[in-house]
C-alpha cells in the first residue's frame, strides 16, 4: 500500500466532484458527519452508564468527539513522522490527521440504543425468530442470517454513511474514499468471514452487510487495499489509518471509563488514580489546591497524552507489517502501555460492566428493544402477504408506520425488509426506544 493512493480524496459515487482549494474533502467529511441526524442522536445513546442519572457521564456523542480529538493527535504525530522519514508529501500530515479525525467522528454512528447490550438484544431477537415458523424469516437465505443474528454496529455504521444518509442509495454522505477506508475496521461481510481464517484482526467481526459490499469494493479499489480470496469470495486487508482510529477509541473508552467510574461512585479515587498514574506516572506538580475531580481530570489528560505517544511508537515499530496488510494486533496491544491497558480492561469487566446500574440497564434495554421489534414485525409480515405493496397495508399497520415514522421505501423482499427494521431500531435513541415500546404495547 502507498500513501498517495491510501489518502484518496475522491468521493464515493460522485465522479464529478472537484475538491475546493480552501475546503479540503476531509474537512467537509467531518462536517457532513457532525451535522447529520444519526450523529446528533448519539447524544442520547448509552456509552457505558445509564443515561440521565449523572450529567457528567459520557454518552456516545461526547465519546465520539473525544475519540476524534485523540485520533487527530495520533494522525498529526504519525503524519509528521511519515513526512520526515517516509516521503509523505509536505503538508500531507494534515490529510492523515483530518481523515483519521473524520473516521473517528463516525466510528459509533451505527450503534443502537443501550450500548453494546442493544446489539446483543437485536441479535437475540432475530435468533429466536429464525428458529421459529415465520414465513418471513424462513424465506431469507441461510447465509444472510448472521447479519441479523450477530447484529454489528460497525456494519450498520458503514451502511449509514455510505447508503442511508443524504444521497440515499447513491453513496450516502459521499465521504472521501480515504475516510471510508479509515472507518472500516472489519472489511469483510458476515458470509465471507465465516469461511475465512479469523486470526487477522480485521476479521474479528464483520463490518459490511452483503448489500453494501459493492460500495466498499469501490472504496477499496480507490485506496488500494490488498484483496484476499476465499474460494469464489473475497475480503480486504485493513487501511493503515484504521489502526489510528482503533487506537483513539481504545484510549478513550479505557481511560475515560475510569473517570466515569469515579463520577458514578463505582470506583474509589485511589483505584482510579492508581491506574491512571501507572499509565502516565506521578506528576511533579503541586496539586494540593485542586479538588479530587480536578486531580483525576489532570491524571486523565496526562494518561491520554502518554497513551498517544505509546501508540505512535507502536505504529512506527510495526510500520512495515501495517503497510503490507499483515499486522494482526492493535496499537494499544503492541505498545509499551499494553500491560496497563490490559489491567484497566480486566478491572472494567470484573467491576464496572457488572455493576447493578449497568446490569439493570442491559435487562431493561433488552426488553425495550424486543418490545419494539415485536410490535413492528407485523407490518413486515403483512407486506410479505401483500407482495411488498405498502399501499395495501391494513388501516392499523398504516397508522403504526406513520406513528412510528417507519421508512419502507426500500422494502422489496425479506432481506430489505429485515434491514429496514434494523435500520429503524438501531437508529433509535434510548429515550425514543422507550417511547415506541410504550406505543406498540399500548401503555
Amino acid at each position: 500500500m502507498d500513501w498517495p493512493t491510501l489518502l484518496d480524496r475522491k468521493r464515493l459515487c460522485d465522479p464529478n466532484y472537484v475538491e475546493k482549494p480552501d475546503r479540503p474533502t476531509f474537512v467537509q467529511d467531518a462536517d457532513r458527519i457532525t451535522f447529520s441526524a444519526p450523529f446528533r442522536r448519539l447524544a442520547n445513546k448509552t456509552q457505558v452508564h445509564p443515561l440521565y442519572e449523572n450529567d457528567h457521564l459520557h454518552h456516545r456523542l461526547i465519546h465520539s468527539v473525544e475519540t476524534a480529538s485523540v485520533g487527530r493527535s495520533l494522525g498529526v504525530a504519525v503524519g509528521d513522522w511519515l513526512e520526515k522519514d517516509h516521503n509523505l508529501g509536505a503538508g500531507e500530515k494534515h490529510v492523515v490527521a483530518g481523515m483519521t479525525q473524520a473516521a473517528c467522528l463516525a466510528h459509533d454512528i451505527g450503534n443502537p440504543p443501550f450500548g453494546h447490550s442493544g446489539e446483543a438484544a437485536i441479535g437475540s431477537w432475530f435468533s429466536e425468530r429464525f428458529s421459529g415458523p415465520s414465513e418471513l424469516f424462513g424465506s431469507l437465505e441461510t447465509t444472510l442470517r448472521p447479519e441479523f443474528e450477530g447484529f454489528e454496529g460497525n456494519a450498520q455504521g458503514f451502511r449509514v454513511i455510505s447508503r442511508l444518509e443524504m444521497y440515499r442509495n447513491n453513496g450516502g454522505m459521499r465521504l472521501s474514499n480515504g475516510v471510508l477506508g479509515a472507518f472500516a475496521k472489519y472489511p469483510v461481510s458476515a458470509r465471507v468471514r465465516a469461511k475465512a481464517n479469523q486470526s487477522y484482526r480485521g476479521l474479528k467481526k464483520f463490518g459490511l452487510f452483503e448489500s453494501d459490499v459493492h460500495l466498499f469494493a469501490e472504496v477499496a479499489g480507490a485506496v488500494g487495499l490488498p484483496v484476499e480470496i476465499v474460494g469464489d469470495d473475497h475480503w480486504w486487508r485493513r487501511h493503515p489509518l484504521v489502526y489510528l482510529v482503533e487506537a483513539a477509541d481504545d484510549i478513550c473508552y479505557n481511560i475515560l471509563d475510569l473517570e466515569d467510574a469515579f463520577a458514578s461512585a463505582d470506583f474509589s479515587q485511589e483505584m482510579v488514580l492508581g491506574h491512571l498514574q501507572k499509565l502516565a506516572g506521578i506528576p511533579n506538580v503541586d496539586l494540593a489546591d485542586r479538588t479530587v475531580e480536578e486531580i483525576i481530570a489532570y491524571a486523565r489528560a496526562r494518561a491520554i497524552g502518554t497513551a498517544v505517544d505509546a501508540c505512535v511508537e507502536a505504529f512506527k515499530l510495526n510500520y512495515q507489517s501495517i503497510m503490507a496488510g499483515t499486522f494482526a494486533g492493535s496499537l494499544v496491544e503492541a505498545s509499551s502501555k499494553s500491560s496497563e491497558f490490559g489491567k484497566i480492561e480486566k478491572l472494567a469487566k470484573q467491576r464496572l460492566f457488572t455493576s447493578p446500574r449497568k446490569t439493570e440497564l442491559e435487562v431493561f434495554g433488552r426488553n425495550v428493544v424486543h418490545q419494539v421489534l415485536d410490535g413492528l414485525i407485523g407490518i413486515f409480515d403483512q407486506l410479505l402477504a401483500q407482495k411488498w405493496d405498502a399501499t395495501k397495508l391494513s388501516g392499523y399497520h398504516e397508522q403504526l408506520c406513520r406513528a412510528a415514522n417507519l421508512d419502507l421505501r426500500d422494502v422489496k423482499d425479506a432481506y430489505t425488509a429485515l434491514h429496514a427494521l434494523t435500520d429503524y431500531v438501531s437508529g433509535m435513541t434510548d429515550r425514543y426506544a422507550v417511547k415506541v415500546s410504550k406505543l406498540v404495547a399500548g401503555v
